[in-house]
C-alpha cells in the first residue's frame, strides 16, 4: 500500500502541473477564431478580379533587383514579393468541385521562370504572393492572438511537377526582438534589433519517377521546431484542404490542418512551438510560395486557393 506521504506528493505535483496544462490548452486558439478582418483577405468572387504584373518580376534575394513597380492584384489585396518575385500565372478561375459552399471563384497560382528573370539556374527556386495586411490594418501585436487560414486545392498527382521536394508553401510573416553582438573597433557590444521570420507549411511531393519512391505521394511539412527543423505531418491526397495558424501572446505558433473545407476544430491541431526558438511579438501577414525547377521548361504544380482570411481573437 502506498504511503499517505506518497499520495500527498502525487497530489501536489498534479496541482502544480494542472495550471500549466490549463494554460497550454487555453493557448490553443483555433484559426478562424475571433473577428475576421474584412479589410484584408479575399474570396475571389469578383468576376473582374485580375493580376497586374507591372513588368519583369523582382529578385532582390538573388541579385538585389526589385524592378519597381511590383505586381499587384486589381483589388489591391495582393502584391508581388520584392524579395523573390511573383508567380508567372496568377488567375481567377471557377472554384473546383468540393469547395466552399456558394464559392464561384478561386485563385490559381503557378510559375515557370522562378529565380532571376532570364536566367535558368537549373535548381529549385521559388516565387511569392503576399497578402496586403500590415499596409491595411497595421502590424498586429500577438497579444491580440492573430490567426489565419486558407483553403487549398491540390490537383491529381499526374498534374504535379515531376520532382521530389517542396512544391508549395503557406507561411506567416512574424517579427520578434533579438540580441546580437556587434563589434565596434576592438570592443563588442550587445544590440537589440527586430528580426523577421517566416514559419508555416510546405507541401512536399515524392515522385515515383526518381527511384526512391514506389508511388507518387505528398506530405504536409511544418516549418518548424525550435531549431528551425522541419516536422513531417499529414499525408496529403489530391483535393481540398484547410490550413491555418494562430499566434498567441506567449509567442508560440500553433499549426492546424484538415482535409476538406469545413472550419478547423481543436481536433485538427498538429503542433505548437517557437520556431527557431523565437518568441513572436508581431504578425505582419500570411503569404504563399510556389516552387519549381528553374530550367525554363517545367511549370510548377498548379495550386488553387480560396478564401484566405486573417482574424484576431482578442
Amino acid at each position: 500500500m502506498r504511503s499517505v506521504k506518497h499520495h500527498l506528493i502525487h497530489a501536489a505535483c498534479f496541482m502544480l502541473a494542472f495550471p500549466l496544462l490549463q494554460t497550454f490548452s487555453a493557448a490553443q486558439v483555433v484559426p478562424g477564431t475571433g473577428t475576421r478582418l474584412t479589410q484584408v483577405g479575399d474570396d475571389f468572387e469578383d468576376e473582374t478580379w485580375k493580376w497586374i504584373p507591372n513588368g519583369v518580376k523582382a529578385s532582390r534575394e538573388q541579385d538585389e533587383q526589385v524592378r519597381s513597380p511590383t505586381g499587384v492584384s486589381s483589388n489591391k489585396r495582393w502584391f508581388e514579393s520584392p524579395k523573390r518575385g511573383m508567380p508567372d500565372h496568377i488567375v481567377r478561375i471557377d472554384t473546383p468541385p468540393g469547395g466552399l459552399p456558394g464559392s464561384k471563384g478561386s485563385m490559381k497560382i503557378q510559375t515557370l521562370n522562378s529565380g532571376i528573370p532570364g536566367i535558368n539556374s537549373m535548381q529549385m527556386e521559388q516565387d511569392d504572393l503576399i497578402m496586403a495586411c500590415s499596409s491595411r490594418v497595421g502590424i498586429i501585436n500577438t497579444s491580440r492572438t492573430p490567426n489565419c487560414l486558407t483553403r487549398i486545392y491540390l490537383p491529381p498527382f499526374d498534374q504535379w511537377e515531376n520532382r521530389s521536394g517542396s512544391h508549395f508553401g503557406y507561411r506567416i510573416d512574424l517579427k520578434t526582438t533579438i540580441s546580437e553582438k556587434e563589434k565596434v573597433f576592438l570592443f563588442s557590444k550587445t544590440v537589440r534589433k527586430q528580426e523577421d521570420y517566416w514559419p508555416g507549411f510546405f507541401v512536399e511531393f515524392h515522385s515515383s519517377h526518381d527511384g526512391r519512391f514506389k508511388e507518387d505521394e505528398a506530405y504536409l511539412i511544418i516549418r518548424g521546431n525550435n531549431l528551425g527543423h522541419e516536422i513531417k505531418s499529414l499525408k496529403l491526397s489530391p483535393g481540398w484542404w484547410t490550413l491555418g495558424m494562430s499566434v498567441t501572446g506567449d509567442g508560440r505558433v500553433h499549426y492546424y490542418a484538415k482535409q476538406g473545407v469545413s472550419n478547423l476544430t481543436p481536433g485538427d491541431h498538429l503542433y505548437s512551438g517557437t520556431p527557431y526558438n523565437y518568441s513572436a511579438e508581431m504578425f505582419a501577414t500570411h503569404f504563399f510560395n510556389v516552387c519549381n525547377m528553374n530550367d525554363g521548361r517545367t511549370w510548377s504544380t498548379p495550386i488553387i486557393i480560396d478564401d484566405p482570411a486573417v482574424f484576431t481573437a482578442n
